[in-house]
């Protein structure tokens, strides 16, 4: 049951709160400011609705304080107020509050907005767990590569930029970004003997290779999600080309999924334009020329171009991940 503090100095206003909410939640009090500070760090509460017009400490001094504690500053906050002044208000939207409650209290208005803000904090936390099962995932398939591993991280905001510039919608860009990483799940898959393989694969070996994209399309297609929904997506078709000639299925032309078109590019820019054990990183410009030549070929005209358009944004995100790289080593 999710816990809410509720601090008022009217014990009147406490108790009809709590007659509103009970059924529902597991309720705290307090009486004033200082009370309120010490439920919120001894409790953690999932929500806290705050009085504003208290003695000797307002709730906006609370809520100001409750921002600056690391155990309490993502605590959601309603002021629970009888003021009506716009300026006010806004003071309390500037110091972090997230809605408020005016008085005299309506019961279905209290418990709607409670509900609504406790159903955002629930979206939230489903929103890193997907993070998190991705930050994992993302490793797994590139546990046995020999950079700094960041690369899966520096494509997927390539992948979100190219996307933007495309016309995708920011929520369907970031779920790219989120998905970008998991495209080669499925080299968890592949024998060590062949992924570490410091020699040009075998034909029959290379066959093995390719079977990554399938592996991969396995281990996410069974979540039920649009976050795995998408990565499956992507594992599966990232290695097609626009001409017919890639792999697994010899897609050509729009019957590659965008997603997957955009992560080629992302990932080959990002390949070519790093330094590897066995590589030197090439020139900004050829890895240009490069992604060019390509068009039509192994990459979709359109998303080539979009590339080339967002390439200062491209190129800053390189320039965030090499100075991070860089404090990293020292």
């Amino acid at each position: 049951m999710k816990k809410i503090l509720i601090v008022d100095d009217e014990p009147n206003n406490l108790e009809v709160l709590r007659q509103i909410l009970r059924q529902d939640y597991d309720l705290l009090f307090a009486l004033n400011g200082e009370l309120a500070k010490e439920a919120a760090i001894k409790h953690r509460p999932d929500l806290i609705l705050l009085d504003v017009s208290m003695p000797q400490i307002s709730g906006f001094d609370v809520c100001r304080w409750l921002k600056q504690q690391p155990t309490t500053q993502r605590i959601p906050v309603i002021f629970i107020t009888a003021l009506t002044k716009v300026e006010e208000e806004l003071k309390g939207f500037n110091l972090g509050a997230v809605d408020y409650i005016h008085k005299p209290f309506s019961a279905p208005i209290v418990k709607r907005r409670v509900q609504t803000h406790l159903l955002l904090i629930h979206q939230d936390e489903l929103k890193r767990s997907y993070k998190e099962a991705v930050f994992m995932l993302g490793r797994a398939g590139h546990y046995n590569d020999t950079d700094t591993g960041v690369h899966i991280w520096r494509m997927a905001e390539y992948s979100r930029h190219i996307a933007l510039t495309l016309g995708w919608d920011k929520d369907r860009a970031e779920l790219l970004e989120m998905a970008a990483p998991l495209h080669d799940t499925g080299k968890i898959g592949i024998p060590d003997s062949i992924l570490k393989a410091p020699r040009k694969l075998e034909p029959h070996e290379w066959e093995i290779m390719k079977t990554h994209t399938t592996i991969g399309y396995d281990i996410l297609s069974k979540a039920n999600c649009d976050l795995m929904t998408m990565a499956a997506e992507i594992a599966l078709y990232h290695h097609e080309k626009w001409d017919g000639t890639g792999y697994p299925a010899g897609l050509a032309g729009e019957d590659i999924p965008q997603s997957a078109q955009v992560v080629a590019v992302a990932d080959v820019f990002d390949a070519l334009s790093v330094s590897r054990p066995y590589k030197n990183a090439w020139p900004i410009e050829d890895c240009i020329d490069f992604i060019k030549s390509q068009s039509e070929k192994h990459f979709n005209p359109a998303v080539v171009e979009a590339f080339l358009s967002c390439l200062p944004e491209v190129l800053g995100t390189r320039d965030y991940y090499a100075s991070e790289e860089t404090e990293t080593t020292q």
